[in-house]
């Protein structure tokens, strides 16, 4: 189970500040029923920023989807057309499924509407591929949809290392140099100028074991333990 909590509406707004037209995208799974980032909470979020827009005099096309869920590539192919008309996306998946989604949209940026604040287990065996840490602190608005803490060997916030080989990881030639990947993803958005931008160093706050009740679940947790 993943839980994430919306990010602050006035980091949204800034974030998205520059463009006009805009698809919000909810996921209709964990971040759901933590009630963060479903289909509720994408039309929520859009209508907000329209009227952020409206108090400024200025428009704001938005389009509001939700799929089933953005971790699953079947799921995204449905948001193509949306995709190719907006000029930037909000995601309100986790950090796994905002870089799914920057990854099938690389030409488009793509903003992180929530902070992934904990990621539970799955039983099932199979084939897992690590994208997102549950930091807390989500940049991938930043960094072009690529995660520096779990793709970087070193997970360094601010730039890579001087260890780069060939645009690979000095640690696993197998293993690409996140740095340089968020580069190439940046570069092809316009939006290089990224690269400069100082991000305060990580507080790591999710480093021990923790029970999350999110507040609309408050009140019913609070009846069980009766």
């Amino acid at each position: 189970m993943i839980v994430a909590e919306r990010k602050p509406f006035s980091e949204i707004n800034e974030m998205t500040a520059s463009y006009g037209k805009i698809l919000t995208v909810g996921c209709g799974t964990c971040v759901a029923v933590c009630l963060a980032g479903g289909e509720k909470e994408a039309e929520l979020l859009s209508k907000e920023l329209q009227i952020a827009r409206k108090q400024k005099g200025e428009g704001l096309e938005i389009v509001t989807r939700c799929v089933e869920r953005q971790c699953d590539q079947e799921f995204l192919a449905a948001l193509d057309k949306d995709a190719a008309e907006a000029e930037a996306i909000i995601s309100l998946a986790c950090g796994a499924g905002i870089q799914f989604l920057a990854e099938r949209f690389p030409d488009k940026p793509v903003f992180p509407g929530v902070n992934t604040t904990f990621i539970g287990v799955n039983r099932e065996i199979g084939w897992y591929e690590e994208k997102c840490r549950s930091c807390g602190n989500c940049v991938l608005g930043i960094t072009g949809g690529i995660c520096p803490v779990t793709m970087c060997s070193k997970s360094l916030f601010n730039g890579p290392c001087g260890g780069t080989n060939q645009t690979s990881c000095e640690i696993n030639s197998n293993q690409p140099c996140a740095w340089h990947m968020i580069h190439e993803r940046l570069s092809r958005q316009n939006r290089l100028g990224n690269i400069k931008v100082v991000m305060e160093p990580m507080d790591w706050r999710n480093q021990v074991p923790r029970t999350i009740v999110q507040p609309g679940y408050a009140e019913r947790k609070a009846g069980l333990g009766k």
